[in-house]
């Protein structure tokens, strides 16, 4: 049985319509802070943690990297709530979390991305959040996208950024299984989308041994389990 953690006050969402996680095999523990849900991870070492950034007590941000330092409590996938502004989604990074959903929250979206970390088994497609930064002369600034389909030797990302064919970039994300990748990588393939949001392939440029391990273990476990 999977084990969701929601910290802050997430009830009314599952409360106000019948959904997935309500009508799945899930077991939900709810925390009114960051701290009751540090206690409560520590003792049933959850699948799912989601939490609000902004929290009395321990932050959203706090909470998870308080998690990813400790050995015994990092294997955890986190999401976090948030405000759609860059200071927000820059926090959410820094601390290790897999994802984040900005406010307010689109119910659809919010299940979608849940069953996402939850069913790892049940999909094909990995989404996790990517901090990516352009390596050019005037095109330097960082900017945030998601990452799917990711395989030994790349990932196809989806960003607002405009990209071409040829780019370099340095990427840093977090799997569902909480390993931390750091990688260069060249744009090889660009999909133009109708929403203002395009999609590239991306071939990772000299992945170091320990990060390339890290993706293959993950890759191997989520095929073992399909």
């Amino acid at each position: 049985m999977k084990k969701i953690l929601l910290v802050d006050d997430f009830r009314t969402v599952l409360e106000t319509e019948k959904n997935i996680l309500s009508r799945a095999n899930f077991k939900i523990f709810t925390a009114t802070s960051g701290k009751e849900a540090l206690d409560i991870h520590r003792d049933e070492k959850v699948d799912l943690i989601i939490a609000d950034l902004d929290m009395p007590e321990m932050s959203g941000d706090l909470l998870c990297s308080t998690i990813r330092k400790n050995e015994g409590l990092k294997k955890v996938s986190i999401i976090i709530v948030c405000n759609n502004r860059e200071a927000d989604l820059e926090r959410c990074h820094r601390c290790g979390a897999n994802s984040y959903i900005t406010k307010p929250i689109d119910r659809q979206r919010f299940f979608e991305k849940a069953s996402q970390f939850l069913n790892v088994s049940g999909r094909k497609n990995y989404r996790v959040l990517v901090k990516a930064k352009i390596e050019g002369r005037f095109l330097d600034a960082p900017f945030f996208c998601s990452s799917r389909d990711i395989s030994a030797t790349g990932m196809l990302v989806e960003t607002d950024k405009s990209l071409a064919k040829g780019n370099f970039i340095s990427c840093s994300f977090h799997l569902p299984d909480s390993e931390h990748i750091l990688s260069k990588g060249e744009v090889m393939r660009v999909v133009m989308g109708q929403d203002g949001k395009n999609s590239y392939g991306i071939r990772f440029i000299d992945l170091e041994p320990q990060y390339s391990s890290g993706i293959e273990a993950f890759i191997n476990k989520a095929t073992k389990r399909a």
